[in-house]
């Protein structure tokens, strides 16, 4: 399945870049009247994701601070859904630093059910850009680093 996903090349190695992960499980509100997962929710799973995902790497921390001159927006977000998921269901929503350019990062995301089955996978770019002016703001070397060594930068 992950074969039919565009921006998955080889789905093998790409599925075992990944390495952080944030683990969720479905609420009764995040269902519809089928009982499965609405398809609205992986994206809210996708932002919690990738503030942890952040958090770890220290970035959060800083870009949350009033003096702060940079924040992060997100650019564009997508979803493929692979299977069904149901209220109750403990997930694995992991995150990559897929590609990384002067002010963006493509992020990927996995969504990994209990019994190890992907039941949705996503992409997005995120941007750092400066409150002052709106504009990209360049990413440091240790930024860079941080985002992990298997991220190419463009």
């Amino acid at each position: 399945m992950l074969n039919r996903v565009a921006y998955i090349n080889e789905p093998e190695s790409w599925k075992e870049e990944f390495e952080f992960y944030h683990p969720l499980t479905v609420r009764f509100s995040e269902t519809d009247m089928f009982g499965h997962l609405n398809n609205t929710v992986p994206f809210t799973y996708f932002e919690e994701a990738r503030i942890e995902f952040f958090k770890s790497k220290g970035f959060m921390q800083d870009w949350v601070k009033p003096e702060s001159e940079q924040i992060p927006v997100v650019a564009d977000l997508q979803c493929d859904f692979l299977q069904q998921v149901f209220f109750g269901e403990a997930l694995k929503v992991f995150v990559k630093a897929a590609k990384v350019g002067t002010s963006s990062v493509d992020l990927h995301y996995m969504g990994i059910k209990q019994n190890d089955d992907i039941c949705f996978v996503g992409r997005g770019t995120m941007v750092q850009i400066s409150k002052k002016t709106g504009k990209g703001v360049p990413w440091t070397e240790e930024m860079k680093q941080k985002l992990g060594m298997r991220a190419s930068v463009k």
